[in-house]
């Protein structure tokens, strides 16, 4: 396993990676379009509060497919969610009626079971489009309050055809089928186990696997792995740790990948890039009244993104 730091990847991003997955070449001045299926939350910035801002400072003309609609996140008390499943279908006839053209189809947080083949049919409609799915679940060994078996049974299935998936710990167990105990809610492994847990999720069919998040006792660091079915590495990608968790920095983590990818950068250059850029908004938000409730603060730092698409 090849293994870098933050510093050595900002410095030779793409040489010191031997075998650079690239998913997108950026053409000139188009401006691809990425289908972001996420739900939207009014208040506590994550999924489709994040991913639009986010792609759109990369340069994408980002289409929202809302799965759900939330008064806030789901960590206040009292929350209100309205399930859009029964729109789906009819919202997305209706882009195939106008030529709507995908290049990125970007999958988070869903709903309902049936919303899976509402993304399949996406796929179907734009087969070239790249298949980005962030499997939202779980953490920390938890499944999120509004996730049925049903719908983290789907979710996994949905892995299957992923070009770039990026589970946490919790989310890849549920994927693999094996237990989330205490093994799998604590984040103290080893390399050879996040290896392990990389190419098992390979061989059941995700293209490209960034499994985030890991944290080692006594350790200031947050260890991210890369792996991919055409390169024989899986690399390990760092970045400085937090000591504080805020709502949607996965979410921001994801849109960030995805943006790098959009503007043509490698995936491991993309994944140091968001690693780097949730670090530094986490700084930010610290700043911010009430930061722990409102959740991640990253707008100062959009222009960060945009330079992205600079040669």
């Amino acid at each position: 396993m090849k293994e870098y730091n933050e510093t050595e990847l900002e410095n030779d991003q793409i040489h010191g990676d031997p075998h650079p997955v690239f998913l997108y070449e950026r053409d000139g001045a188009y401006i691809p379009r990425v289908a972001a299926v996420h739900d939207l939350c009014g208040y506590g910035k994550c999924s489709l509060g994040v991913a639009i801002p986010v792609l759109s400072a990369a340069g994408c003309d980002v289409c929202p497919v809302p799965t759900g609609l939330f008064s806030s996140h789901t960590a206040f008390p009292g929350w209100y969610m309205h399930d859009t499943t029964d729109i789906l279908q009819d919202y997305l006839a209706a882009w195939s009626g106008i030529d709507v053209q995908i290049d990125a189809v970007y999958s988070g947080f869903l709903g309902a079971p049936e919303q899976v083949d509402i993304i399949r049919s996406l796929y179907q409609t734009y087969p070239d489009a790249i298949k980005f799915v962030d499997p939202v679940m779980a953490d920390h060994g938890k499944v999120y309050p509004t996730y049925t078996s049903e719908l983290c049974n789907a979710m996994a299935d949905l892995a299957k055809d992923a070009d770039v998936l990026t589970p946490n710990l919790t989310e890849a167990a549920i994927i693999l089928g094996e237990p989330i105990g205490d093994e799998w809610g604590g984040v103290d492994i080893p390399d050879a186990e996040a290896e392990r847990i990389v190419r098992a999720l390979l061989e059941k069919g995700a293209k490209n696997v960034v499994l985030k998040g890991i944290q080692r006792e006594g350790e200031n660091v947050i260890r991210n792995f890369v792996g991919g079915i055409n390169t024989p590495d899986i690399i390990e990608v760092e970045n400085e740790y937090v000591p504080y968790m805020l709502h949607g920095t996965g979410d921001v983590y994801a849109s960030c990948v995805l943006a790098g990818l959009m503007a043509g950068r490698s995936l491991v250059e993309s994944v140091a890039f968001a690693g780097n850029f949730v670090h530094d908004a986490m700084i930010v938000s610290a700043k911010q009244p009430n930061f722990m409730d409102r959740g991640v603060s990253f707008e100062p730092l959009l222009g960060k993104i945009s330079r992205l698409l600079e040669e």
